[in-house]
């Protein structure tokens, strides 16, 4: 959060508040409910392998959770698959790989072009 904090992006923290063990579904719905409905145009989801996170936001229709835990994947999720939300694992990375791969990840624009049409293939699946 001190990145988006230094990048002047507004954001809203859905917790978890404590080392608590906690069910992930929770903490991915509101966010990607959130992202889904407009509310906003991004969402970050953590937990220790990100996985879980993934699997939640992903059933929720319009979401594209990407699964990260590399600066060339967050680069090309957004590129390519117009992903809305970036999962990361943090028992896989470190808070400096996290650093980087948020920070691309939020500078990278979707090119559009013939990963639209494939955009438009993955949403019809949600129907």
């Amino acid at each position: 959060m001190q990145l988006l904090d230094e990048l002047h992006i507004s954001y809203e923290d859905f917790g978890p508040q404590s080392a608590d063990s906690v069910d992930y579904p929770d903490y991915a719905k509101p966010v990607s409910d959130g992202v889904a409905n407009g509310e906003f145009d991004k969402g970050i989801l953590i937990c220790g392998t990100g996985i879980g996170m993934s699997i939640a936001a992903n059933k929720v229709k319009g979401i594209r959770c990407a699964l990260v835990h590399d600066v060339f994947s967050a680069k090309a999720t957004r590129c390519h698959n117009d992903s809305n939300i970036l999962a990361m694992g943090e028992r896989v990375i470190g808070p400096g790989l996290a650093r980087e791969i948020v920070q691309t990840w939020l500078e990278t624009e979707f090119e559009g072009g013939r990963h639209t049409r494939r955009i438009e293939k993955i949403t019809e699946l949600e129907q």
